[in-house]
């Protein structure tokens, strides 16, 4: 979690709180770390970190959407900020596809 916090400093995004969510809890067995957080002005944030070898595709980024959307209906709360930190080759119609959708996506 001290790696994921370090990365929002940088990026300048302060959360409040920090929580994990695990993603067997909202049925998923994707190998992804969830972080749930309140940011200063009091708004839900969420922060999805993947790191993997291969590459990230479209059907995938589907996927992790569909996760997103499970995980605000696990927190009965509208999450307004959308970040995911992907350490792996990605697809630009994958990283399109979830711009287009309100995610900061930052790719390594």
């Amino acid at each position: 979690m001290k790696e994921i916090v370090d990365y929002l400093n940088d990026q300048h995004i302060i959360c409040k709180s920090l929580k994990e969510v695990m993603p067997k809890t909202l049925g998923s067995r994707k190998r992804v770390a969830l972080y749930v957080g309140i940011n200063l002005k009091g708004y839900y944030c969420s922060v999805l970190y993947i790191e993997k070898k291969s590459r990230l595709l479209r059907k995938e980024a589907g996927e992790l959407i569909a996760l997103h959307e499970k995980l605000e209906a696990y927190q009965d709360t509208k999450i307004l900020t959308r970040y995911i930190r992907i350490r792996a080759p990605l697809c630009s119609r994958a990283k399109a596809m979830l711009e287009e959708n309100g995610w900061k996506v930052w790719n390594e």
